[in-house]
C-alpha cells in the first residue's frame, strides 16, 4: 500500500492534468492545489505505511485519505457517464475497488 500510494503521489505532481479532472468543481480554489495538495498527502501517508513505528497511524490516515478522495472518483465516474464505454467502466470500477482499500487501511491501523 505504501508503494502504491508513494507512486500516486508521484503521478499527481507528474502528470497533474489526469488528477485535476478528479476535483469537484464545488471545492474551492483551483483544482491543481487540490491536485498537489491530494499528492502531497499520498506521499505523506506512504511514509507513515512505510515505518513501522508508525504504520499504525498511517493506516488511519490511509483509511481517512481513500475516505477524502472517494467523492471525486464519484464526480469523476458521474461525468464520464457520456464517455466510450471503457472509460465508463473504469471510472465505474475504482469506486467498489476503494472498500477493500478501505478495509487494508483498516487492518493496518489495527495492527494486522
Amino acid at each position: 500500500m505504501s508503494t502504491a500510494l508513494a507512486g500516486m503521489g508521484v503521478l499527481h505532481f507528474s502528470r497533474p492534468r489526469a488528477f485535476d479532472g478528479l476535483i469537484p468543481r464545488a471545492l474551492p480554489g483551483s483544482a491543481r492545489t487540490w491536485t498537489y495538495g491530494s499528492g502531497v498527502a499520498e506521499l505523506a501517508v506512504a511514509g507513515l505505511l512505510a515505518v513501522p513505528a508508525t504504520r499504525r497511524v498511517g493506516g488511519k490516515a490511509a483509511q481517512v485519505l481513500f475516505l477524502a478522495v472517494w467523492p471525486g472518483n464519484f464526480y469523476h465516474a458521474w461525468r464520464a457517464r457520456k464517455a466510450s464505454p471503457m472509460i465508463r467502466a473504469v471510472t465505474l470500477a475504482r469506486l467498489p475497488l476503494q472498500i477493500p482499500m478501505i478495509r487494508a487501511a483498516g487492518r493496518l491501523a489495527r495492527g494486522r
